[in-house]
């Protein structure tokens, strides 16, 4: 028989006992323990990282590199998982495993019962198609191989972490809880991404990606298409879980049902709000340095400032004014209306004050490469300024929401004012 019970203890909420094999689904990987995210943020300062052959400055010196990372992943052997008993159970439907193991067992003549113990099934061999198929070929494939090539002094440079996070954890097992170790996951996966992107345009990179890529295991699928599996099965634990409760009949059964869905749905919530204070921390860090405030006398001509106190003035730093806590609403193009022209205007309106800008394209001022692989963008424009060195320059001070009147104007009245 199959049976749903919690333990004060267990390492996983959930376990699937079936004769002659008790395991949790959540067991099958997980983390020793959870460190501070922040503590091995993608944010962290760190030096801009180079190129090994941008080194040696020549293109001899450059393919020598590339055949020394196609020597290396010639003589790398990816470990063969697949041989434990969870390969056997994945593909196979309740029935099937039945008629194998015990035949004598006949949960046809409780149909009710059956469906419970379809939708335990469902749950146990969904979970192992994602460790079998999903993070052990990030960890063997892919992780593993790097890890190879970094040992054999190639790519060295490459941010193992910002590719693949607690990959490793989420195959190990669990003390506490699976939330834990896929909120960490999680959080990381857009800069990840965004690495990714960055790397995909180095050649030596590329090799390593390709020849990773071409391995069975992958069916096909690229590493972008793999690094989303984490956050996609996280989503879906809810969604199974609900589909053993509906069956369940113990009322206890369905008691430690609702307080295991209760806890994962909240994890989610807890793990969307994370992700949008990240998001804002991330776009704040790229505004502070794409904004660029002149100096009063530099944006009125008719201000008089002492000269003993522009240098005064010239400490004050756009850092003061925009923070981590403050929030971006909206930002975007706006006309605004002067005494003989209309002037194009990039505005950002937080959420305590407006501040307008005038977009200028200048080298001297722009995102760090190591920044900009690391932060995504608020939006598709906002990359295109920053790929070309776009600067922000404040037209004026920031003007504070308790002073701003917003009033809707007609088409007719618009084109007259």
């Amino acid at each position: 028989m199959i049976a749903i019970r919690m333990q004060e203890r267990r390492r996983s909420s959930v376990v699937v006992s079936l004769p002659g094999l008790d395991v949790s689904p959540g067991d099958l990987f997980v983390s020793d323990g959870v460190a501070d995210y922040l503590s091995r943020s993608t944010l962290s300062d760190t030096k801009k990282s180079k190129w090994p052959f941008l080194k040696r400055g020549t293109s001899k010196d450059k393919i020598k590199l590339l055949s020394d990372v196609e020597k290396c992943l010639s003589s790398i052997q990816i470990q063969d998982w697949r041989l434990c008993d969870f390969q056997k159970y994945k593909d196979k439907t309740l029935a099937e495993f039945l008629a194998v193991r015990h035949p004598d067992v006949e949960l046809q003549n409780c149909q009710h019962g059956y469906k419970r113990e379809e939708a335990v099934w469902e749950l146990f061999t969904s979970e192992c198609v994602y460790f079998l198929d999903q993070l052990m070929v990030l960890k063997e494939v892919f992780l593993s191989t790097l890890n190879s090539l970094q040992s054999s002094d190639c790519l060295l440079d490459v941010d193992v972490w910002r590719l693949f996070a607690n990959l490793n954890e989420l195959c190990l097992h669990f003390k506490e809880s699976v939330c834990h170790c896929q909120q960490k996951y999680c959080l990381n996966y857009s800069s990840a991404v965004f690495y990714l992107d960055s790397l995909k345009q180095r050649e030596d990179f590329g090799m390593y990606l390709k020849w990773c890529e071409r391995n069975e295991q992958c069916k096909r699928l690229h590493l972008s298409d793999m690094l989303v599996a984490p956050m996609q099965r996280f989503t879906r634990y809810p969604l199974l879980l609900k589909n053993i409760l509906k069956r369940s009949t113990s009322e206890e059964e369905k008691i430690a049902l609702q307080s295991i869905i209760k806890l994962v749905e909240g994890s989610i919530q807890d793990l969307e709000g994370k992700v949008k204070w990240l998001h804002n921390f991330q776009t704040v860090q790229q505004l502070q340095e794409m904004i660029v405030w002149p100096p009063v006398w530099e944006r009125d001509k008719r201000a008089f400032i002492p000269e003993n106190l522009k240098h005064v003035l010239k400490q004050t730093s756009l850092e003061n004014l925009i923070s981590s806590n403050q929030h971006l609403l909206h930002e975007g193009r706006l006309n605004l209306t002067g005494s003989t022209k209309l002037q194009e205007v990039y505005v950002f309106l937080f959420d305590d004050f407006l501040l307008i800008t005038k977009n200028k394209r200048s080298k001297k001022k722009s995102v760090s490469s190591e920044q900009a692989t690391l932060c995504p963008p608020v939006n598709q424009e906002l990359q295109t300024m920053l790929k070309d060195g776009g600067t922000f320059h404040v037209v004026d001070q920031p003007i504070s929401l308790d002073r701003v009147l917003v009033k809707n104007i007609d088409q007719l009245n618009a084109t007259a004012y």
